[in-house]
């Protein structure tokens, strides 16, 4: 295999720029040659996977060697158009390089000593002490649908286990809506938007409230179909978000918080153990205020 991607290097090469590139370079293990740049053999290892067919090789090598091209050429136009301050990256990639070193040792240190766990009681009183931050956009409601075709023998059924006000019997519709339902939705455990159920079930609501306050149980028919939805609990738009919707969230804030905490502590440390070593000086101090002033 080594031999067969070595043959292929070379006759894309030769597909590329003809057999005069190679008596330039007759004993170089040169690929490619872009304004004074050379892309070798080497360079392109791992490019071929095991198993590739010898013509998918070959496109393969030839995609990366036309990439390496376009790049090297994009490169020497801005090169060639920018002043010599422009092309002094020097002190950016000295600052960039900072940044990722102490960007690394901060998830290091993360990873290392951070508590994850975040107790339930946390939570809750995280949700209590910030109640008014958690204000809904739009309209929530547990609700349950089932859509099944209007010749359908169990409707009758179906609209049975919708309609009673046991949840447990709206548990056994599960199996039934498996084998009759069009399309259906069972979970009353869990908030859902309006606006997603009402993209499911063709319901029309003008007045939101009035029609979650009268309504806990929806028959009409559509088209061939007959929708039945059934309301478990609705929160408007511009109520408390409950607790059930923003537990994941909350749980992300706080460990942020603890990331910060851990962050700024690390840094207080650090400086402080500097500052007792001596190990800074600072030779300039601070403006006088009669210089200030001029």
């Amino acid at each position: 295999m080594k031999k067969l991607g070595v043959l292929i290097v070379l006759l894309s090469a030769l597909l590329l720029q003809g057999c005069e590139f190679f008596k330039k370079h007759p004993k170089e293990d040169v690929v490619a040659e872009c304004y004074g740049k050379f892309l070798f053999v080497s360079d392109l290892e791992g490019i071929v996977p095991e198993n590739a067919s010898v013509m998918d090789s070959i496109n393969r090598v030839n995609a990366f060697i036309d990439s390496w091209i376009q790049h090297n050429v994009l490169l020497h136009q801005a090169e060639s158009n920018l002043s010599k301050e422009e092309l002094d990256l020097s002190k950016q990639l000295e600052e960039y390089r900072n940044s990722l070193v102490v960007y690394k040792y901060e998830t290091q240190l993360i990873e290392q000593k951070l508590d994850t766990v975040v107790s339930e009681e946390e939570i809750e009183a995280f949700y209590e002490d910030n109640k008014d931050s958690f204000q809904l956009r739009t309209t929530m409601v547990k609700a349950a649908y089932v859509i099944i075709d209007e010749e359908c023998k169990q409707k009758d059924l179906f609209q049975k286990l919708m309609s009673d006000r046991d949840t447990l019997l709206l548990q056994n519709l599960d199996v039934l809506a498996s084998y009759y339902a069009v399309s259906s939705y069972l979970d009353v455990d869990h908030w859902i938007r309006l606006d997603e159920l009402t993209n499911a079930v063709p319901i029309e609501i003008y007045n939101v409230e009035s029609f979650l306050k009268k309504n806990r149980f929806v028959r009409f028919d559509w088209n061939d179909y007959i929708c039945m939805v059934r309301f478990e609990d609705y929160l408007l738009e511009e109520s408390t978000s409950p607790l059930d919707l923003e537990r994941d969230g909350i749980r992300e804030v706080i460990l942020t918080q603890r990331k910060k905490a851990l962050i700024d502590e690390m840094k207080a440390a650090v400086y402080d153990k500097a500052l007792k070593n001596r190990d800074f000086e600072v030779y300039v101090g601070m403006p006088s205020i009669d210089n200030a002033k001029q």
